[in-house]
């Protein structure tokens, strides 16, 4: 007597792409590079620094606090940034805020101007003749310099400060649009001439794409010393800002207070630089300097 057995039909597992654990490894292997090239190097620098810091500031007599103690005496401001007393007794957001905004309006108006006059002394050899010398001038004069004749002019701190970030910040505007528009290849402009291009043509298809590197370098410099000049103009204009809680807190003897602004102010400045970088690669398409 035969027997029948019943015959499973076997099902095979479903084949994987070809070359995904090659795929996966190397992108591991990417991501393990990039921490260990651009994440590795600055952390370990930075604790370094902090147990420096640490040995140092925590011996008798030390003159400044360890960063233990700077942590533990400005906790409430870091956990609390936003925190609102009334009139100068804000927190640190706020006054980050408050010389951010001057900031935007100062450097703004220098946007504009540097690269209206940077385009005119780099487009007429007489305008730089003419202009290019007073500009190498005024170019060295300190920004607190100018504090004092903007307060006289017009009697009032916020927009002396305004003024102090806006004549402090355009003048590596002007320079490096200047450069960019006389670098311009002479193969671009005969082209201009071939497609008679109109003036507004020729500025935006023109000449600007081509000067872009260069007006961002400028830009990125710019901003740089926007951040510098609100700070040390607030020290002295007072009110609200970042500028003037150094200020308030190194008269008060808060050292600790101090040492966190400053950790702030380095970290909003690094924002803003990175923020201008990242603009004119998406303008520039990854020509701009990095």
């Amino acid at each position: 007597m035969h027997t029948t057995e019943s015959i499973e039909p076997i099902r095979l597992a479903p084949a994987a792409p070809a070359g995904t654990p090659t795929l996966l490894r190397t992108r591991l292997a990417g991501s393990g590079r990039w921490l260990a090239t651009h994440v590795l190097p600055p952390v370990l620098i930075l604790a370094l620094l902090l147990l420096v810091w640490e040995t140092l500031g925590s011996r008798p007599g030390a003159a400044l606090p360890a960063p233990s103690k700077v942590l533990q005496d400005t906790w409430e401001l870091i956990v609390d940034p936003f925190y609102d007393n009334g009139g100068n007794d804000v927190g640190l957001a706020w006054q980050l805020l408050a010389s951010l905004k001057r900031v935007a309006y100062g450097y703004a108006l220098a946007v504009v101007a540097g690269v209206s006059l940077g385009v005119l002394v780099g487009q007429s050899t007489w305008a730089l003749r003419g202009l290019d010398p007073l500009f190498q001038v005024l170019r060295t004069v300190p920004p607190l310099a100018w504090l004092p004749i903007s307060l006289a002019g017009f009697r009032d701190g916020n927009p002396s400060a305004i003024f102090v970030i806006f004549i402090t910040s355009i003048w590596p505007i002007i320079i490096n649009t200047s450069i960019g528009i006389r670098n311009i290849p002479e193969d671009y402009r005969n082209v201009a001439r071939v497609v008679r291009l109109n003036g507004l043509e020729y500025f935006t298809k023109i000449m600007l794409p081509a000067a872009a590197p260069f007006i961002f370098s400028g830009l990125r410099i710019g901003v740089g010393l926007s951040w510098l000049a609100i700070v040390a103009a607030e020290m002295l204009i007072g009110g609200v800002g970042i500028g003037f809680f150094i200020w308030d807190a190194w008269n008060s003897s808060r050292i600790s207070d101090i040492i966190l602004a400053l950790v702030y102010v380095g970290l909003v400045g690094f924002l803003l630089d990175r923020a201008v970088a990242a603009i004119g690669r998406w303008v520039t398409r990854g020509t701009a300097a990095n």
